[in-house]
């Protein structure tokens, strides 16, 4: 049976712990299985503190990033590298195994050109150690792919499927969004399907970042394909209801949310959970 999760920005606009323990509480309350928490500044992330929380909560917890600006990995590896050992001792902190997200690059960071083969192998040398000292930790990553307008290093499942591949790490995974998968790939049914056998984690979110299945991405394609595919993974609920001032800009969010967190949220849930039953996941 499928786990259902929820990012955290679904419900706060930002990470502080009084915030933080606020979207735990409100996923857990709501049915989710697991929340997605941002690791986006892990100093100021009290692990510890959101363990008790997620313990009393009954709910299990997941992470996600994106680089700073000046850690965009091609660019400075060792900085990259000492960045997500941190992300991953805060995880452990609060009882998670698995960081995903853009954990090889900046969101919003372009060069004006395409990736260069000595980028890629700067980013697949890179996650091979990030991976090496994850595993130690008993960790997992997941390595998400976002289109042209957010990242330029892999915008399709298939090109992080060949870095993946490469690395040969066996907690490295893909990392799906269908938001993303939306703006660049040909369909969703057959990316899924030819990248299921590294296929751990799918962000299930809309054409417009708003209540799912009121966009233009094709659910049924999506359900079948993870059918097909086997997936054995979570389902995370990916609907931005406040502006998160750091990724604003690189994800161009500048409209005001058309519904409340509460009615994303369970409308969201119950749109994942009839169209998980109906394929059986």
């Amino acid at each position: 049976m499928a786990k259902f999760g929820a990012h955290s920005f679904l419900w706060i606009d930002q990470w502080t712990t009084e915030k933080g323990n606020y979207a735990i509480n409100a996923a857990a309350e709501m049915g989710f299985d697991y929340v997605e928490l941002p690791l986006l500044r892990p100093d100021e992330f009290e692990g510890e503190i959101h363990k008790k929380v997620l313990r009393d909560a009954g709910i299990e917890a997941v992470a996600s990033l994106g680089l700073p600006e000046e850690l965009h990995m091609p660019e400075n590896p060792e900085g990259a590298k000492q960045f997500l050992y941190k992300a991953l001792q805060k995880l452990q902190d609060a009882g998670g195994t698995y960081l995903c997200g853009c954990i090889a690059y900046t969101i919003g960071k372009f060069t004006g050109q395409p990736p260069t083969k000595e980028e890629r192998q700067i980013v697949m040398d890179t996650l091979g150690e990030v991976a090496a000292k994850a595993k130690t930790m008993g960790m997992t990553l997941g390595l998400e792919v976002v289109n042209r307008n957010e990242g330029y290093l892999y915008n399709t499942l298939g090109d992080a499927r060949e870095a993946i591949l490469a690395i040969g790490a066996d907690n490295l995974n893909l990392h799906a969004d269908t938001y993303h998968m939306n703006i660049e790939e040909e369909g969703f049914y057959n990316p899924l399907v030819e990248t299921a056998d590294v296929l751990a984690y799918i962000h299930m979110s809309e054409s417009h970042r708003g209540l799912i299945g009121t966009g233009t991405v094709n659910w049924d394609e999506v359900f079948r394909g993870l059918k097909d595919g086997n997936y054995q993974g979570p389902l995370t609920l990916e609907s931005f209801t406040s502006i998160n001032p750091d990724i604003t800009a690189a994800t161009k969010l500048w409209r005001a949310p058309k519904y409340t967190p509460e009615v994303f949220a369970r409308k969201g849930l119950e749109f994942l959970r009839s169209n998980a039953a109906k394929y059986n996941l």
